[in-house]
């Protein structure tokens, strides 16, 4: 009878070919390429002209795959969802300047200036205040929907961040010269969006398209954007006012 039948021991060779297998399957994921993406940043007269593209700053543009095969994971790994980074108010500016993190983040805000901040943000990614804080202190805020923030601080007018919050696990900031390397990302089909700063909103949109990444193409671009030649950080305090002159020298801007 199926209820009462029993199974004998596994023989040694399959334990160890199955043994076998699975490190196979790790050693796989562990030595995939990477995918590289290379980003230009083209300056409009230059478009205009049909001139030269090279990139004019390509650093600190956001750029994440959006996974469109069913199925593909869309969360942040173990290792990931412990760390929490940090933007250090550091010399009347936040460093780094930006960052690209995972919705659900939760981001330190440590301050090492000798004096007083006062971090905030209104804009669609979080909205947050967190109100006057002194120095050698630190504060946190999850990230817990995609979008991005801009952030300032209601003190010092010269200071300003980005945090990006994506909902994929397969995101990264370009280096100075526009190079974009993201780690462990599955074969399969992607949506790419791109985000910077200094771009105007149509520029990114025409940015966006599908690619796929497979064991041979994993090389990607590159993406041109255009830059906006009116860009301007010029903005209100958090009451939605201009920023009074501080009579303290330590919150004067540099």
């Amino acid at each position: 009878m199926l209820g009462s039948a029993r199974i004998g021991p596994v023989p040694v060779r399959c334990l160890a070919a199955l043994a076998l297998l699975c490190a196979a399957g790790k050693d796989a994921r562990a030595q995939r390429p990477p995918v590289d993406i290379k980003v230009e940043f083209i300056q409009a007269a230059a478009a205009k002209k049909q001139a030269s593209t090279r990139s004019v700053d390509p650093s600190n543009i956001a750029v994440w795959l959006i996974p469109l095969d069913p199925g593909a994971e869309r969360s942040a790994s173990t290792a990931a969802a412990k760390l929490v980074p940090k933007l250090v108010q550091s010399n009347k500016a936040f460093e780094p300047h930006m960052l690209v993190i995972h919705v659900g983040t939760v981001v330190g805000f440590p301050n090492k200036d000798p004096f007083f901040h006062n971090v905030f943000s209104l804009f669609d990614g979080r909205r947050f205040d967190l109100g006057l804080y002194e120095a050698g202190s630190a504060k946190s805020v999850r990230f817990d929907r995609s979008g991005v923030s801009m952030l300032f601080c209601n003190i010092h007018p010269q200071m300003s961040a980005v945090v990006i919050t994506v909902e994929t696990p397969y995101y990264g900031a370009s280096d100075a010269e526009g190079r974009v390397s993201m780690l462990d990302v599955p074969d399969g089909r992607y949506q790419l969006h791109v985000w910077a700063e200094r771009s105007t909103a149509a520029s990114l949109k025409l940015a966006e398209k599908v690619i796929t990444i497979s064991a041979t193409t994993r090389d990607v671009g590159p993406i041109r954007i255009l830059e906006n030649p009116e860009f301007t950080l010029a903005h209100k305090n958090k009451y939605g006012q201009g920023y009074a002159l501080p009579s303290n020298p330590d919150y004067l801007p540099h």
